[in-house]
This record gives structure tokens, sequence and C-alpha cells, in this order.
């Protein structure tokens, strides 16, 4: 099956759909491992990987790089951030070619100007309804594959309030979207009247610290959101393991202090799948 039919087949069915946000191959083995059944590859996380600000300073060729080893490690099907497709409806049109290529199960794109900007930063500024309606349909039509899931975002609720936001949804699903994210509601009432005012399946981003407050699982699935993106935890994680690693190596010269709270070297190594690569190895050789 492929990986958008069968992220389809995840949204017929009665769960919610948990996407931790990975940005890596590496991180979509661990993803893989943990047992979710989708992943988020995190724009936000990729451009922070690269050493850059979520501001639209990422290049889809770049981006889509990245996808192509996220899909190949992540065994379940990935819910790609394409930003604000990376210009006008030309530009998502070769947008959505290339993320296809890199094999992606869906992707969402939002009404932001371009640049862009993080969805929990302050300042954001979104192109006209008419503009985003357009965007979709290039979306919608560039698409080779009839399953790929187009998630259309919308980050109107701080510029032009949750009223249009939630109108501006209305418009984008009937521009082609097949699920819609309303980004960064600052209260449980915003997200249930976003649950009840928005047509079909609703995505919502759940990260520790944004400007959405957090909402058991079983509750946003009884208010009809079918997709939960959680996009920048892991790297947030990491990084601040890293920093602990790093004072300790800064003040020992060595790790040896903080051993207990890094993977082990054969943990390491089973995470990339060493032994089965060695096995290969060992099959083919002359």
């Amino acid at each position: 099956m492929r990986a958008t039919t069968s992220l389809r087949e995840l949204l017929r069915g009665d769960g919610i759909v948990v996407a931790p946000g990975v940005y890596d191959g590496l991180s979509a083995r661990l993803a893989r491992a943990a047992g979710f059944a989708a992943a988020y590859a995190t724009g936000g996380g990729i451009a922070r990987s690269m050493g850059f600000p979520d501001l639209g300073l990422v290049s889809m060729h770049e981006v889509a790089d990245r996808l192509a080893g996220i899909v190949e490690h992540a065994g379940v099907p990935v819910i790609a951030d394409a930003d604000t497709g990376y210009g006008n409806a030309l530009n998502v049109r070769r947008t959505v070619r290339e993320f296809e290529r890199a094999g992606v199960a869906a992707l969402h794109l939002e009404d932001q100007v371009f640049p862009k900007r993080c969805g929990h930063y302050d300042d954001k500024a979104v192109v006209s309804t008419a503009e985003m309606v357009q965007k979709l349909r290039a979306a919608r039509d560039a698409a080779a594959d009839p399953d790929l899931v187009l998630i259309a975002r919308t980050d109107a609720i701080a510029v032009e309030g949750l009223a249009g936001a939630i109108e501006r949804a209305h418009a984008y699903a009937a521009a082609g979207a097949d699920v819609l994210f309303v980004e960064a509601p600052e209260s449980e009432a915003q997200i249930e009247t976003i649950a009840r005012s928005v047509p079909g399946p609703k995505l919502i981003n759940m990260f520790e610290g944004g400007k959405t407050p957090l909402v058991p699982l079983a509750r946003l699935g009884s208010l009809g959101y079918r997709i939960v993106i959680v996009p920048s935890d892991l790297q947030r994680a990491a990084i601040r393991a890293m920093e602990d690693v790093l004072a300790v190596m800064r003040r020992d010269g060595n790790s040896r202090a903080a051993a207990g709270r890094m993977a082990t070297f054969a943990e390491r190594e089973a995470v990339v799948g060493t032994p089965e690569y060695l096995d290969l190895d060992r099959r083919y050789r002359a």
C-alpha cells in the first residue's frame, strides 16, 4: 500500500493519529522504533538542524532532500511541512511534485506571506484568502497521486481573529483541502470552537511551551481532531541532552560522568541498523 493510501486509511479509522516531529533520518528511525503510526517532518526542525531559525531561510530543495531521507527511514507515512509552497501558485506546483518524489504521504501549505515564520512567533502576516485558494487548487492539480493528503493551514487567528480563520478554513476546504489546520489557538475554548465550526478532518499542533494549551488526546479525539503533530519537542530534548554532555566533556575531557544519559555504543548501532547492514555486506561479499 502506498504511504498516501495508508495515511488515508488511518484517517478513516477510529483513533487519532499522533505524529512526532522528526527532522532527519535518525529522528525518523527513533519515532518508528517508538511505535508511532505516522511522522511529521517539521520545517522548523529541519531549519534548526541546519543552524537556522524558522524564518523561511531554507530552500525548497534543501527541505525536499531532507524529506527523502526521512521517508526512507521512517517506515510510516510522513506528513511534510511545505511552508507557503516557497512562493506563488507556480512555486506550489513544483513543491508538490518535488515532495511527492521524496515520498511524503501528506503535506501542508499555509497562508502566511513568503517568507514565513514559525506559527507561534508574533508579527505574522497572511496572504488574501483568494490567493491561498488558488495555491491550494494548484497543489491539487499538481499532485500525481490522487491519494496525496493535502492539508491547508491558516495562521489567520493572530491577524484576523478566530472568526476570520474559520472563514478561511471553509474556503480552503472548498478549494480541495483534505484536512484543515487552524494554527495557534490560544485557549481550550478556541480549540473547541474550531472543532465545531470547521468541516472535515482537522489537525492540531500540540507542543510544550507554545501559544496553544495542551489538551488530553482523548478530549481532542472526542472533539473531532484526527491528527496531532508535536513538531519541536524531540529536537528540544536533543538540544538539552547535547548541552548537558558537552558541559561534562568540557569539564572532564570525556563523557564518562554522563554515560548513564547516553545510548551505549551497541544501542546507537542498533538504532541505525548496523547489524542488518553488516549481514547484507556478508551476503553480497565476493
